[in-house]
């Protein structure tokens, strides 16, 4: 049991809680009896034993009417803010007796919404019903909760008895993702990776001058990466091994959650790393999303639980930044200088107070106006 929980809700969770008829009714047989005992009246002695007889029959069928229900949930499909949560809940009817007037209450957390009831009027001995209903969300997040609860008055209405089943479930609201027709920030830095992947590949194709080692030639090397002068020395065919550079194809977005936000502009930026990942996914890029929790993520299930679950403030696990271009989304003015070369930023912070602190010309980026709509924001050019 909760601490600080009423006495009441835990007299209707072990045994039976009066209602308010069972409660007169008990008020009035106890005045019976103590008028009774006071006259010595047959009549007034059964009366109280009459009215106590039916309390127990009403006490007994009611804890009776709860035993023997069993309540199965289906997994929880994720969903966008915004979009319900379409909650099932099988309840089994495992006695011989059936079972009447048993209300269904989902404990889902108040985060989430009010608690959710529905009400079973007649349930078959060796049957099942389900249960469906929708359940809004406004919020993103994930969401656990555990039990829900069979309550019920039946048949006579004179107490309630509520017994919790475990039900545990787990729903993973992911935040709201911007259709964005462009986004230059995106667009400038893939071309510059672009230019510097097709300079790389040259590089990679040439035969003088970037020649790490020589070995022997093995069965489908190329003839180009013989070093004829070196083979005629040695008297077999020797190989050039090339010096590999890479060309930095991953453009990661870096949410500053180690620090502290505003909670309205934690939840802009978090819609922003999501809408940044999704709309560089469709200019065929290769994508990622950096926490101070999780650390370097990649894949779209994974980023978008990833940013669900991620909150202002977090314990950093992950290592530093990766040493390679970046979108960083901060409230931190300060931390703009650090970045990567060829890194863009997004600043939640106030641009008065701010501007002598970034660093422009080396990082360029963007501030977030609150009072703008931010897919305009993210469309505009930097």
């Amino acid at each position: 049991m909760r601490l600080g929980q009423p006495w009441s809700d835990r007299l209707e969770q072990r045994w039976a809680k009066p209602a308010y008829s069972g409660g007169l009714l008990s008020c009035l047989a106890i005045f019976f009896f103590i008028a009774a005992t006071n006259t010595l009246s047959g009549w007034l002695y059964v009366m109280s034993g009459v009215i106590f007889a039916l309390l127990g029959l009403a006490l007994r069928l009611v804890t009776r009417n709860v035993k023997g229900i069993r309540v199965d949930r289906h997994a929880l499909e994720p969903v966008t803010a915004g979009e319900p949560l379409q909650i099932r809940l099988d309840v089994s009817n495992a006695s011989r007796r059936p079972k009447t007037l048993i209300q269904v209450e989902d404990r889902i957390p108040p985060a989430l919404g009010p608690m959710q009831r529905q009400v079973i009027e007649t349930l078959a001995p060796r049957s099942s019903q389900t249960l469906t209903y929708e359940q809004p969300t406004t919020q993103r997040g994930i969401y656990r909760w555990q039990t829900v609860d069979l309550r019920t008055g039946a048949p006579l209405g004179l107490f309630w008895a509520r017994r919790p089943q475990p039900c545990p479930t787990v729903a993973i609201v992911h935040p709201m993702v911007l259709s964005l027709q462009r986004c230059p920030m995106i667009d400038q830095l893939g071309r510059d990776m672009s230019l510097q992947f097709n300079s790389d590949r040259r590089i990679q194709s040439a035969t003088e001058g970037v020649t790490r080692s020589l070995r022997p030639y093995r069965w489908g090397d190329p003839i180009r990466l013989i070093h004829w002068r070196t083979s005629a020395r040695y008297g077999e065919l020797r190989v050039r091994e090339l010096e590999l550079f890479t060309a930095g194809q991953e453009v990661v977005i870096c949410l500053d959650s180690a620090r502290s936000w505003v909670p309205e502009d934690f939840e802009q930026a978090v819609i922003a790393a999501a809408s940044l990942y999704f709309y560089g996914q469709r200019q065929q890029l290769r994508m990622a999303v950096w926490t101070a929790g999780t650390g370097l993520v990649k894949g779209d299930r994974v980023v978008l639980d990833t940013l669900a679950a991620t909150n202002p403030n977090e314990l950093v696990y992950a290592e530093s930044l990766p040493d390679c271009p970046i979108i960083w989304l901060t409230p931190n003015g300060e931390s703009v200088g650090t970045l990567p070369p060829s890194s863009r930023w997004l600043l939640w912070s106030n641009q008065a107070t701010s501007s002598s602190q970034v660093p422009t010309a080396a990082h360029p980026g963007l501030w977030v106006q609150p009072d703008r709509p931010l897919v305009q924001q993210l469309q505009a050019e930097i």
